[in-house]
């Protein structure tokens, strides 16, 4: 039974790193899209990256049902911009991974 009912789930999410900028040491913009079905609710894992690699700031946020409008797709793709705090400075910003919250209920 767990198996039919997960199966059945088809609801996915992707995400594109489209831009970054480090406003300080303390402080770093992750600009995304994310592409889902327009009523469905996301969340996305966001993190700043120092220049050997380490996670200096992540923050999880919460991407919306938006309406659907005349874009080419329907409205399945919006753009996000995250404001991370660091713990120093960064020198990039990407989104780690993005989900549907109760999709696997």
């Amino acid at each position: 039974m767990a198996w039919i009912s997960t199966s059945l789930n088809n609801e996915t999410v992707s995400f594109k790193d489209i831009g970054y900028s480090t406003t300080d040491a303390t402080q770093a913009e992750i600009d995304f899209q994310v592409t889902k079905e327009p009523a469905t609710g996301a969340k996305c894992a966001v993190k700043a990256l120092d220049s050997k690699f380490a996670v200096v700031g992540w923050k999880v946020v919460d991407v919306g049902p938006n309406p659907a409008d005349a874009s080419a797709d329907g409205g399945r793709t919006t753009v996000h911009r995250a404001v991370v705090r660091t713990e120093s400075l960064s020198v990039s910003g990407v989104v780690d991974s993005c989900w549907i919250p109760d999709a696997d209920k």
